[in-house]
């Protein structure tokens, strides 16, 4: 595992529902290719903020994402 390995599984990309950026990435990975579709499977985007908070960050790994692979 490398140190960008280990900083995605620590950080927390839904507070409400505590899923990391590890989890976010395996989604997207596996066909999740909007904001709706990565919400659907890592059960993110229905907490206490209806993803107010996570919407934004996962819309950013998406557009980041054919760089960060």
């Amino acid at each position: 595992m490398d140190n960008q390995e280990i900083i995605d599984k620590l950080t927390k990309v839904c507070i409400c529902k505590g899923v990391s950026r590890q989890t976010i990435k395996k989604a997207i990975s596996e066909g999740a290719d909007t904001v709706e579709k990565v919400w659907s499977m890592t059960n993110t985007g229905n907490g206490s903020c209806k993803g107010k908070r996570c919407g934004e960050k996962i819309q950013q790994i998406l557009d980041n994402w054919e760089e960060e692979k």
